[in-house]
């Protein structure tokens, strides 16, 4: 298999912010990743955690403290923007109301000094491929947000650059249109073959448009991977918390290398790399990698709590045996989920393989 070629590196870059007669703070805490061409990389995770400064930092708007930042292996760490073939979107689009969708599109090119022949040529290609050809001649304060967020991202990607940048460019946008650019995103990033570096606080976004996820916290990068390593595969315990609903249990394990649950079960349970392997461990299990059957069948006993329908499945809460909480998600298509009311004993079936230990 042909080794894939890295666009961005950040290696052991920290940004340090240090106002007069304030403490220092650290923004982002000796971060290095490796962004490869052609994928959409996201950077995940909750306000103040440092995904936005990173991305500053690779588009020039600042500079690190320390650490280096290269583009196709070149270190561009103290180059200005002007001088990186990177290109930004941010949540306010920054369109020219008074310009049409063209203009807008084309603005670039002309301040690059572009013939007009060429800027033409490319706008035209930037409006089929944003799908807005009917529009070109409309001002941009006369398109929906929606429309305005193709512009913003045509106007991006007219120079080609090398890597976009995008700042959560879909945090204004009302639900429905959102799920429908994540899907026109994905499609823009494949068509086109450049990098996109996408910036946002939101799971269920980043598990839709990823090809890996880089999940944050507190300046540093907790977890990298695949939508599906990070969401069944969670390492540490934020990024198991922070992605989805789930269930911590604590336990020990065994000499057998089983782990032994306070909820009295035993069971087995995979271990991520560097994990410990001995004394107690806390042991995360998804609610929709659980079953609820009969008290005799089931490894946790309990009761059920409380229930929640939510259309296409239901959640049970279930008290244990030992007082502790779990989740049990079950798709409601067979009806099975009527099977269970409130107060009733129940037991509680783990899906081989899901278990999993934690670092932390």
């Amino acid at each position: 298999m042909k080794a894939k070629k890295a666009a961005i590196e950040a290696r052991g870059v920290s940004r340090v912010f240090a106002a007069k007669g304030q403490q220092a703070v650290a923004a982002l805490d000796d971060v290095s990743v490796t962004i490869n061409e052609n994928e959409f990389f996201t950077l995940l995770g909750p306000s103040g955690c440092g995904k936005t400064t990173l991305l500053r930092l690779i588009a020039g708007f600042d500079f690190p403290t320390s650490g280096q930042i290269l583009l196709y292996g070149e270190d561009i760490a103290v180059l200005p923007p002007f001088k990186r073939p990177v290109n930004t979107v941010f949540q306010n689009y920054a369109l020219f109301p008074h310009m049409t969708v063209a203009q807008n599109i084309g603005f670039g090119l002309e301040m690059l000094g572009k013939p007009r022949t060429e800027i033409d040529a490319r706008v035209s290609e930037m409006l089929a491929l944003v799908r807005m050809e009917e529009l070109a001649s409309r001002k941009t304060s006369q398109i929906s947000g929606g429309q305005q967020q193709r512009v913003a991202l045509a106007r991006a990607l007219a120079p080609k650059p090398k890597v976009l940048l995008l700042d959560e460019p879909l945090s204004a946008l009302d639900y429905k249109l959102r799920k429908d650019m994540q899907i026109e995103l994905k499609r823009l990033q494949h068509e086109t073959g450049i990098t996109f570096i996408f910036v946002t606080h939101d799971q269920e976004e980043a598990l839709t448009m990823s090809d890996r996820i880089a999940v944050m916290s507190k300046g540093k990068i907790l977890q990298v991977g695949s939508p599906h390593d990070i969401y069944d595969r969670p390492a540490v315990r934020f990024v198991a918390n922070f992605i989805g609903e789930t269930n911590f249990l604590k336990g020990i394990v065994r000499p057998s290398g089983k782990v032994k649950l306070a909820a009295g079960a035993e069971i087995e349970a995979v271990a991520p790399e560097g994990a410990k392997l001995s004394g107690e461990v806390t042991v995360v299990i998804r609610p929709e990698h659980a079953l609820l059957v009969k008290p005799t069948q089931g490894k946790l006993k309990g009761v059920v709590d409380n229930i929640v329908y939510f259309g296409t499945d239901t959640h049970f809460h279930v008290l244990l045996d030992d007082g502790s909480e779990f989740m049990v998600r079950q798709q409601n298509s067979g009806g099975a989920a009527a099977d269970f009311a409130k107060g009733d004993k129940v037991g509680v079936q783990i899906a081989a393989g899901t278990a999993r230990i934690l670092k932390d």
